[in-house]
């Protein structure tokens, strides 16, 4: 999936709005739920279309590498890398923001957290692409079904959340789905795994970030640190012949370089809904992509799936509901606690 795919955390039980927001990206950033003025219906219509858009292209994006085909997952994510720093260059000059850039460069602490980011995305872009690209797709969408449990976890690990016991239940019975999947698969589905342990890790340095730095700024700093290697990578490339940029026809060609503006245009997308949503509705709205990939990884890449996978993804589902449940009891919970202080506060 993309840079910012989808909202990595559930809240837990002590965690602050600002921390366990989910949907942690965008140019301002989600509001907590109830934060500020209730939207306008207008707002949360657009704002729905933004989400669902954002989330359609992130889901339909492996169809993006299949049509980039022979070029491999270090060809498409190097060219992804390049092609995006200048598309994000381009948007900053034409909205006149150079001012944020220079101001988060300068800044040791968001630089800091963002080229971290940036190497923890490239390792994402590298084992997506290479899922995609090696006919396991279905394994790749399991990694995003399986990231917000991976995201609660490390809320538990790292930050030494607690979680309620609805959570703890969801991530134990992810354990039961990665054993079932291991068995079926005969080995540790790590592509899964390394998608979301990588994007789950990539959420929270992005919330140490939070909203100082808008969405195209980040893209573009962490496009920045990766640039040189990329280069050298399509340089090494080239060099041996392997590259297929220049080898593989005009629409070879124009189609890599577009990677820049289907990697910033669904961003962009994400951020303008977050600013609409409240993040239960942004919570909903993440399933979209790996639903998507899960679709055209059965559909149109016709991957196998034997019965004791679709066991496995079932388990994964059941913790997700699990989850989701607990996310919309404790909003609606968190919403009567609201309007009752209001009342007593009036």
């Amino acid at each position: 999936m993309d840079s910012v795919p989808m909202p990595d955390r559930t809240p837990t039980a002590t965690s602050s709005p600002a921390r366990s927001g989910i949907g942690t990206t965008g140019p301002a950033g989600p509001k907590p739920l109830g934060a500020g003025p209730k939207p306008l219906a207008k707002d949360t219509t657009a704002g729905m279309l933004f989400g669902i858009g954002a989330y359609v292209l992130w889901g339909l994006l492996p169809l993006y590498f299949f049509i980039l085909m022979p070029a491999g997952a270090v060809e498409i994510v190097a060219n992804r890398v390049v092609w995006s720093l200048l598309f994000c260059a381009l948007l900053i000059t034409v909205t006149r923001a150079w001012g944020a850039l220079v101001t988060a460069l300068k800044d040791r602490r968001v630089f800091g957290s963002l080229a971290l980011a940036a190497f923890l995305i490239a390792i994402n872009w590298l084992t997506y692409t290479y899922g995609v690209t090696t006919g396991q797709a279905v394994e790749t969408s399991l990694g995003y079904f399986i990231n917000p449990l991976v995201s609660v976890l490390l809320g538990v690990l790292v930050l030494k959340e607690k979680l309620r016991p609805l959570q703890w239940t969801a991530v134990g019975v992810g354990f039961v789905a990665v054993g079932v999947l291991t068995y079926s698969y005969g080995k540790l589905p790590w592509i899964a795994l390394t998608l979301a342990f990588s994007f789950g890790l990539y959420g929270f340095v992005k919330n140490r970030v939070g909203s100082r730095v808008d969405a195209i700024t980040s893209l573009s700093v962490e496009t920045m640190v990766l640039a040189p290697l990329a280069a050298v990578a399509m340089v090494v490339l080239a060099a041996n012949g392997s590259a297929t940029l220049t080898s593989q026809g005009a629409g070879h060609f124009w189609l890599l370089l577009a990677s820049g503006v289907i990697t910033a245009v669904p961003l962009l997308f994400f951020g303008a809904s977050a600013r609409r949503l409240p993040m239960t509705t942004i919570g909903l709205l993440q399933y979209f992509a790996p639903v998507l990939q899960f679709l055209v990884a059965l559909l149109v890449f016709r991957e196998a799936m034997t019965v004791e996978r679709w066991i496995g993804f079932g388990v994964v589902w059941l913790a997700l509901l699990m989850l989701t449940l607990d996310m919309l009891r404790t909003a609606r919970r968190n919403s009567v606690a609201r309007r009752a202080a209001l009342s007593r506060a009036a």
